[in-house]
């Protein structure tokens, strides 16, 4: 994938990642699943689609719910991930697709609601919410969520941004800073605002863990040549050996949901 909007326009493949991508990225807290299930994201025989989904880390953890998930990717390598997961747990009601985000290839309101987790930014908007709102039932939700570390408010992450850099200094996924939200254009005529919710969150790693997680983001795994990823993590390995076991690292969660303006079954 190639988007000029990111990383200087320089090409990254999520596709060569998914080894480390399926070890090390089922990170986000329980509270947010727990959120989600409150906000009404995951009621038992509601239908939902997944898109951008990777190996299926959220279908996985909400199929307890009784939900019904289909966990669609643009790279055939992060799904046949997802389905070895899925087959090794022995979990049932998760369904697969090869397809991109803007045509998925469901016919009209086919959906109880869909979601988009840390992928939304990869997607053509316009064309991602229009196939949203048509694969959406009326009054069906679009729940779209990402989560970022503290560069600014916390040592281990702002020092591990630096060696990013480093090694890929078009990377553009650094910096973040506490998000404030306003209504997208993609939204106006297709979504109401249903819930909008922020919250803070100290999450817990073992290095390697932590070192696998950014192994598996775009500026290292999905970018960089293997030998520019052993020379990356060598030296993120010796960062690392003055900080305690396990690291505590600040994030923010952010949960914005939409309900869909269509009030009946189109032709």
């Amino acid at each position: 994938m190639k988007l000029d909007s990111i990383d200087n326009g320089r090409s990254f493949d999520f596709g060569k990642t998914s080894g480390a991508y399926a070890k090390y990225r089922d990170i986000y807290p329980e509270s947010m699943y727990d959120k989600l299930i409150r906000f009404g994201i995951g009621k038992r025989c509601q239908k939902i689609l997944d898109l951008g989904s990777g190996t299926a880390v959220l279908p996985v953890k909400l199929s307890r719910t009784g939900a019904r998930f289909t966990a669609t990717d643009i790279s055939e390598n992060q799904v046949r991930h997802g389905e070895r997961i899925v087959r090794e747990k022995g979990i049932e009601g998760i369904d697969f697709k090869v397809c991109s985000a803007e045509a998925t290839g469901f016919e009209n309101d086919s959906f109880d609601a869909v979601t988009a987790v840390q992928c939304f930014q990869y997607f053509d908007a316009e064309k991602a919410a229009s196939e949203i709102y048509r694969i959406l039932q009326p009054g069906g939700l679009f729940c779209k969520i990402f989560m970022d570390w503290l560069p600014f408010e916390d040592e281990v992450i702002g020092e591990m941004e630096a060696l990013v850099l480093k090694y890929n200094p078009d990377w553009s996924g650094g910096g973040f800073r506490e998000f404030k939200y306003n209504y997208p254009d993609w939204a106006e005529g297709r979504f109401s605002i249903d819930t909008i919710h922020s919250y803070n969150a100290e999450l817990r790693f073992s290095k390697e863990a932590w070192l696998g997680r950014i192994k598996s983001c775009r500026g290292v795994g999905a970018s960089l040549s293997e030998s520019e990823q052993e020379a990356f993590a060598a030296e993120y390995r010796a960062l690392l050996e003055k900080y305690p076991e396990p690291l505590h690292l600040k994030h923010q969660i952010h949960i914005e949901i939409y309900r869909s303006l269509k009030v009946g079954a189109e032709k």
